[in-house]
């Protein structure tokens, strides 16, 4: 059985890739063996740019040399396949690459996020070798966390009865000259590199036309070091054969090239232990690319013949406009390098200190590194953009979709200024005066089109969000703030999909499957009434006549008790023909027109029992709105999700979709399944895939009902699928890399122990039936702790700020 949060060894090694950056930042990824990649420090990811750099280790003893590069073996599955263009192909034997360069022999992996650590064994090393690599990551500080910076800490020692000298060595081409087909860019020449104090700097301008190229990736350790700045530059080869040929002979150069033209850059650093000592250098990075041709959405047109959309800016990152250079970057770092890594270390002992399972605590910690990926933007008045994930070279969908952010349990706790930058955007550029949002946010952020539908749930999520941040924050003027928003908002729901105010959505919904549901249904109908419970409890607060909203909450908590429960689980009515929108099938082909008339519109659930089945009602307790139907029913449903969707093998599944989620003898648990018959012919896309942010929506909500053990059999599960055999662990994909819906995984704390803290009430939440010896992270507006349970008495040591405790309520 795999043991959670453990070391990563062998075949797990193969896949691992842990990102490091900062928020909206960039990054790149320390892999498994130690190899640097990923490298996305342009504003936009490049998940297979792994270049030419590498530290390595050499070391004399007696009157022997002996050099490695300081990486474990190289994995199987970067010798042959994946993508290439030219020599730099795979079947041209790995041209450009550096793996024929000796390694140690093995190595092994371990994640405490933000932190990860490798441990390297050769016996021809007579040195005990390890990295640590991180980047800072300061909950409730954004801007610290938003630096596009990171750091490897190189730790050698001599366990040996012998001096033994060594020098170390890091070594980077100049990879920005390098496009994302990992081929040299031919019209880009100028490209450069220079020293900086006790390292150098890659450095690549920019074109007029391709602004994305102009970026600088500064590389620098915290000692004295001898730089070399000037490699020998040549054709075949000639380049890695001559750095390692003074690698291995211990060649200290100490060189530079005049006009700042070496294909590359090497930091040296000579050293001697003595039996028993140690040394640890520490190399910092930093990168800095200002600008982007990136803009997504909505273009006013403002006349014939205009060519503004060619001028218009595109995004600049948060950094750039702290920062004026690179210099600037890696001096910011530098001057503040202890306190950064201090504080990231106290996130990181504090979270690893809970007593949960360690199944949750890797399952959150996993995920947190979303927040690092290029899955976040943040643009330069501090407001975050965001992707749903990441394909190999660009955003994948666009717009901080506010369907898949619904799920996303994470930066509301640990980052709750840059959550409510969200819902500034959502709530004003993205909405209209007739209250329709737009679910997909324009960037730049600014107005956004409205020829789209609206998303039922992303719409009325965001409504219930509004809730959420005014408890988190504790500060009434600021929800006050967005009422009249958030009432046009709801209104505009109403009628467009109550028109008949029974308290359901009938007409046709947009959703997160990307189709619309035609008839009431018991997922996006959960929202509806989550968004009218808490405009009632916020209007309330402000003395607004809410009777409305109250009186269709009754009746929409009475239709889906009464009306869309079989008896095991909430379904959906499918409906068309009386309501106001009519079926229109006059684009369809006679093939198409005949099944619609037969079964009605595509891509519905109707009998089926579906995993998100009551979506609202897990996001409603998240937001502090508590149950809104009937708790026995609502346990009814996820137990029958559990019975009929969880699956230990895919072996005998059909899907005819995205098999890649999870296949043959992996286990997963479906979108949906029909136990009762009745599928649709042609049923919702997706519904016979498996997503990683579902199955922890459905865990965590299992858990709050009181089923814990299932809750984590199938966490248990999903966590398998990523154990770095077949996927990276700390990349859950579905749309893209990294994909944000999986950010759900924060919601297994609170599922597990209920606990919440209200900061209008001063409140916190507990479940009654923790015991003595619980510990669990917490994460408020003004501070962060452990929640202890000692002798029957709940207490908070508090690591960072504060946490004003009046009341203590057992659930």
């Amino acid at each position: 059985m795999k043991k959670y949060t453990s070391t990563y060894t062998g075949d797990k090694l193969k896949h691992i890739a842990f990102p490091l950056g900062g928020i909206g930042a960039g990054m790149f990824c320390l892999q498994g063996s130690g190899m640097l990649g990923n490298f996305s420090i342009r504003n936009s990811p490049d998940v297979h740019l792994e270049p030419n750099i590498f530290s390595a280790i050499f070391v004399r003893q007696d009157n022997s040399n002996i050099a490695r590069v300081i990486e474990g073996q190289v994995p199987y599955h970067k010798i042959f396949g994946g993508s290439g263009v030219g020599l730099s192909g795979r079947g041209n034997g790995l041209h450009g690459k550096n793996y024929g360069l000796p390694r140690f022999q093995k190595n092994n992996f371990t994640a405490r996020f933000p932190f990860a650590t490798i441990n390297f064994y050769d016996d021809a090393i007579p040195l005990d070798v390890s990295v640590t690599g991180w980047s800072p990551f300061l909950p409730l500080d954004a801007d610290n966390s938003s630096m596009p910076v990171s750091a490897l800490e190189y730790k050698f020692v001599n366990s040996t009865d012998e001096n033994i000298e060594a020098v170390y060595s890091f070594n980077a081409l100049n990879f920005l000259t390098v496009d994302k087909r990992n081929v040299t860019t031919p019209t880009i020449n100028d490209a450069g590199v220079y020293r900086y104090h006790n390292g150098f700097v890659l450095h690549q301008p920019g074109k007029e036309n391709n602004l994305n190229v102009k970026t600088w990736f500064c590389a620098a350790v915290n000692e004295d070091a001898d730089i070399n700045t000037d490699w020998y530059d040549g054709g075949w080869f000639d380049k890695l054969t001559m750095v390692w040929k003074d690698i291995e002979s211990g060649i200290i150069s100490n060189s530079h090239q005049k006009y700042n033209k070496s294909p590359g850059g090497s930091i040296n650093v000579p050293f001697t232990l003595k039996p028993g000592e140690e040394k640890t250098i520490q190399l910092k990075f930093a990168w800095y690319s200002p600008k982007s041709n990136l803009r997504r959405g909505y273009e006013e047109e403002c006349g014939t013949g205009c060519d503004c959309e060619a001028k218009l800016e595109g995004y600049k990152p948060w950094y750039s406009e702290k920062f004026n250079n690179i210099d600037e970057v890696m001096s910011y770092f530098t001057d503040n390098f202890d306190m950064l890594r201090t504080k990231s270390l106290d996130f990181k002992n504090t979270f690893y200190k809970s007593s949960l399972p360690n199944e949750i605590l890797e399952a959150v910690s996993a995920n947190l590194s979303i927040i690092k990926s290029p899955t976040i933007l943040r643009q330069t008045d501090g407001r975050l953009w965001c992707w749903e994930g990441c394909c190999d070279s660009e955003g994948c969908c666009n717009g901080s979709c506010t369907h898949v952010w619904n799920y996303a349990q994470a930066l509301c706790h640990l980052f709750p200024e840059l959550e409510r930058t969200l819902r500034q955007t959502e709530f004003n550029e993205s909405q209209n005066d007739k209250g329709h949002q737009a679910f997909r946010s324009s960037l730049p952020i600014r107005e956004a089109g409205h020829a789209f539908y609206a998303a039922s749930d992303g719409q009325l999520g965001g409504i219930m969000k509004i809730y959420r941040e005014w408890r988190i924050k504790g500060d009434t003027e600021w929800m006050a703030g967005f009422w009249d928003k958030v009432e046009s908002s709801l209104k505009y729901c109403i009628n467009t999909w109550d028109k008949k105010r029974e308290g359901v959505l009938k007409e046709p919904h947009h959703n997160t499957y990307d189709i619309e549901f035609w008839g009431a249904d018991g997922m996006c109908s959960s929202f509806y009434l989550g968004a009218l419970k808490a405009a009632c409890l916020m209007g309330k607060e402000l003395y607004k006549d809410v009777s409305e909203y109250d009186s269709l909450y009754m009746k929409g908590k009475t239709y889906i008790e009464n009306e869309l429960f079989n008896g095991e689980y909430f379904y959906q009515k499918t409906e068309w023909n009386k309501l106001d929108t009519a079926m229109d099938v006059s684009r369809e082909n006679e093939q198409c027109r005949k099944l619609l008339e037969k079964e009605g519109p595509k891509y519905q659930y109707g009998t089926g029992c579906i995993s998100d089945g009551v979506l609202g009602v897990w996001f409603a307790r998240l937001c502090g709105l508590g149950d809104i139907i009937d708790k026995d029913k609502i346990k009814s449903h996820l137990l029958s999700v559990y019975k009929y969707n969880f699956k230990k093998s895919m072996m005998a599944h059909v899907n005819p979709q995205r098999p890649g989620f999870a296949l043959g003898d992996e286990g997963g648990l479906l979108l949906c399944s029909w136990p009762k018959g009745n599928k649709p012919s042609l049923p919702f896309p997706y519904s016979d895939e498996v997503w990683t942010g579902i199955e922890y929506q459905v865990a965590s909500h299992l858990m709050m009902m009181g089923e814990v053990e299932k809750g984590l059999e199938i966490v248990r599960t999903c966590r398998d699928r990523y154990d770095g055999t077949k996927r990276n662990p700390f990349n859950e994909y579905e749309c893209g890399h990294w994909y944000a819906r999986a950010m759900s995984s924060y919601a297994l704390i609170e599922g597990l122990t209920g606990i919440r803290y209200d900061a209008v009430d001063k409140t916190l939440y507990v479940k009654e039936y923790l015991t003595d010896g619980t510990r669990v992270f917490l994460c408020t507006e003004t501070g962060y702790g452990i929640v202890n349970i000692e002798n029957g008495d709940i207490s908070i040591d508090i690591k960072s700020g504060t946490i004003p405790v009046e009341y203590i309520i057992k659930m």
